[in-house]
């Protein structure tokens, strides 16, 4: 059971490396790295700015991609979830509630619901000689010390699953808010990269599509500040450019 929900945990980051075909990484040129000569660091630039500029436009379906990996993940947390709880007969979905409520109870009253799902405890039966030399039965309790292992790992396989979903379905809200909105796109961009200013983070999400913004904020998290500044402001400054010759 571990075993297949590691891999369905892994599914999206597979399927997004599949789906990425290291699109970032190429287009980083190392410029990560900021052990380079003044002459290759500008002649990457071009390189990084001539590709945003002759593909713009084209990179929406690559953002739905990432997109729907992410939706995949959340989909597959609430499914463990629900598999879990199945295979705990229904006493998996409230476990963490029930084990918070155990916790601030009365002494007197409570009921450990760890124990109802993972008994330490359980009726043994042995098979052995005895003094006639016939096989005898005998009936004794037996300690099951694993269990005291698995009550902890999926108590805290419960909350690390409600933290994950609620963390992802954060994410999704935000990444349809930026769908819907140019404006929060373009405050997305402007607070990730302080150094930008505002009009020019306006101007690169008004001559943009979704795709495109997506890429720039990606390309962003992955090469060094002050390049990636001068490429998007003379990115910005072609936009305008060829919007006004538009025009």
């Amino acid at each position: 059971m571990s075993c297949s929900k590691a891999i369905l945990f892994y599914t999206p980051r597979w399927l997004w490396k599949s789906w990425e075909g290291g699109k970032i990484i190429t287009l980083m040129m190392d410029l990560d790295v900021g052990v380079c000569s003044e002459v290759e660091r500008k002649q990457k630039k071009r390189l990084l700015l001539d590709y945003l500029w002759d593909n713009r436009n084209n990179h929406n379906w690559w953002a739905y991609k990432y997109y729907v990996c992410e939706l995949l993940a959340l989909f597959n947390v609430v499914g463990q979830m629900f598999l879990m709880n199945r295979f705990f007969d229904g006493a998996f979905l409230m476990y963490g509630i029930e084990v918070i409520d155990w916790i601030d109870s009365d002494q007197e009253d409570r009921i450990d619901p760890m124990i109802v799902i993972f008994p330490r405890m359980t009726k043994c039966t042995f098979h052995k000689f005895g003094s006639s030399g016939e096989v005898e039965r005998h009936d004794a309790v037996c300690i099951l010390p694993l269990n005291v292992v698995n009550e902890k790992i999926y108590i805290f396989l419960w909350f690390w699953f409600l933290l994950l979903g609620f963390l992802t379905t954060l994410t999704l809200m935000w990444r349809l808010l930026a769908i819907a909105s140019p404006r929060t796109r373009v405050h997305l961009l402007n607070l990730r990269f302080r150094l930008l200013r505002r009009e020019t983070c306006e101007a690169l999400v008004r001559n943009t599509r979704l795709g495109d913004w997506f890429l720039l904020v990606t390309l962003g998290e992955n090469i060094d500040s002050l390049v990636f500044k001068d490429v998007l402001t003379e990115l910005s400054a072609k936009l305008k450019h060829a919007r006004e010759m538009e025009a």
